[in-house]
């Protein structure tokens, strides 16, 4: 795999975040857009999953959404885009997987977290060499990447996964990344 044409983006689906994490969705779903690689995400019209997705579409990108029945009325599903229900997390983690080429994880919570690092998990498993950044502007992320680094300074994980572990501010600078890094796992 050498071009990213689907993108999975993780991140929160509250509402009451800092305005500068629903700003910076949305200027990634723009960007998705103007790249035309298609955004997948979990189907929730709230918080940045909300923003993102709208501002995706309202760029005239493709989005498709994949939510379990069970968060239909907690996520409000985003109507405008194509969207999956599914029956449980396992299966709208799995076809998020399945239907995209790299990730991007913008800030959230434990859920963001979580799909994360089960990605990552995979890849140091060598299930998959898809390519994954994390976005933020304000080192939102930076305590993940200490954790990250003390994990591998203390020989759990080798010294070549550092290399899987992108770290951007900006949205063109995650795509980009991502871009050189499918070249390189590709």
């Amino acid at each position: 795999m050498s071009k990213i044409m689907s993108v999975c983006v993780y991140c929160g689906s509250s509402n009451d975040v800092e305005p500068g994490y629903i700003l910076l969705a949305k200027e990634l779903g723009r960007k998705l857009a103007e790249n035309g690689i298609r955004m997948v995400y979990g189907g929730g019209g709230v918080g940045l999953m909300g923003a993102c997705a709208a501002a995706a579409n309202d760029a005239g990108g493709d989005v498709l959404g994949i939510i379990p029945r069970f968060l239909l009325q907690k996520e409000q599903i985003f109507e405008a885009v194509e969207h999956r229900i599914v029956e449980d997390m396992h299966t709208r983690k799995q076809m998020m997987f399945d239907e995209s080429d790299a990730f991007i994880v913008l800030p959230g919570g434990i859920g963001t977290l979580e799909e994360a690092v089960e990605i990552l998990s995979w890849a140091r498993l060598s299930l998959h060499a898809k390519p994954m950044a994390f976005l933020d502007e304000d080192g939102f992320w930076d305590p993940f990447f200490e954790l990250m680094d003390h994990i591998i300074d203390g020989k759990f994980t080798p010294e070549n996964f550092r290399a899987l572990l992108i770290h951007a501010d900006t949205p063109e600078m995650a795509i980009t990344a991502l871009k050189d890094n499918a070249v390189m796992l590709g």
